[in-house]
């Protein structure tokens, strides 16, 4: 059975205008429920993760300045979310999401997080939305249990995951592969084990042609034993953050040759959704939903 972290906390109040849609968070679940993509027991509601397992990837400086809302005027200001208990505390939960439905994939292949992907989250900062790089604490959680050795990160939200390269810059145990808009944020890139960067317009048969020429080829060159996919739809044309011009077809193709590449390499996959920001809602709900979809048609 697919199993997907969601908790209602993910849903978090923002002050009216601001353009994060963290309204999709309650829509999605929604959405899959309401078509019959999922069930109810498919989700499964994450908690608060024993703190060790962030500090694997996190300074604690920067850690304890978030639990306390002590972080200085600037380092705040670079996270974009107006800081609160309530707010660190559902990056807490989300990351625990991620944490479990690792586990979940080692048992059944693939699970999911309807939140997550939070790639921005250096080891002693957040920016950009992100305050806890979900996917690097799972994937130093799955090595400490012994649970995996070789990781490959996946990251194809269309900008650069920049704190995932420098959190894993000197661990060859993890690679890093980010497919990104050239000309987006960050402007001032880090550098992945793999950086492939697009340019303006790029469209669906460029986007899946460079795609389908990489990921095999990087599978079977780092023979990973786990993956973690970062599957941002802020890839789509009308994203307002985005800068390419892939359809929501496209992007519903990247995903399944993504998880096809996994399933055919009996590689279990991890899937945190990223980044969507598109001004109709139901576009991002759609975009997101049709990877959860794949996950079902796919591997059950």
């Amino acid at each position: 059975m697919l199993k997907i972290a969601y908790h209602p906390i993910y849903r978090h109040q923002l002050p009216l205008g601001h353009r994060f849609p963290m309204e999709k968070y309650e829509l999605l679940p929604q959405q899959l429920l309401h078509e019959g993509t999922c069930t109810s027991h498919n989700f499964f509601e994450p908690t608060r993760p024993n703190d060790k397992y962030i500090l694997a990837v996190h300074e604690p400086d920067y850690f304890y300045d978030l639990l306390n809302i002590t972080l200085n005027q600037r380092a705040a200001r670079k996270i974009g979310f107006p800081l609160s208990e309530i707010l660190v505390e559902r990056e807490r939960f989300i990351t625990d999401g991620t944490i479990k439905a690792s586990e979940f994939a080692l048992k059944n292949g693939i699970a999911m997080n309807i939140a997550g992907g939070t790639h921005h989250a250096y080891t002693n900062r957040g920016e950009a939305f992100c305050m806890i790089n979900d996917q690097a604490v799972g994937a130093k959680y799955l090595q400490s249990k012994g649970l995996a050795d070789k990781i490959l990160i996946v990251d194809l939200d269309v900008h650069q995951g920049n704190g995932t390269a420098e959190i894993f810059r000197e661990d060859n145990s993890v690679f890093t592969f980010s497919m990104h808009g050239a000309s987006n944020y960050p402007f001032k890139k880090e550098q992945s084990n793999l950086d492939i960067a697009l340019e303006n317009n790029t469209d669906d048969n460029t986007y899946l042609k460079i795609l389908k020429k990489t990921l095999p080829r990087l599978i079977d060159e780092q023979q990973p034993d786990f993956i973690y996919y970062l599957s941002g739809v802020d890839v789509v044309a009308s994203d307002k953050l985005g800068k390419l011009a892939m359809t929501i077809n496209g992007c519903k193709a990247r995903d399944q040759f993504v998880l096809e590449q996994c399933k055919a390499n009996d590689i279990p996959v991890m899937c945190s959704m990223g980044g969507g920001y598109s001004p109709n809602i139901k576009t991002i709900v759609d975009a997101h939903a049709n990877t959860f979809r794949l996950a079902q048609e796919i591997f059950f």
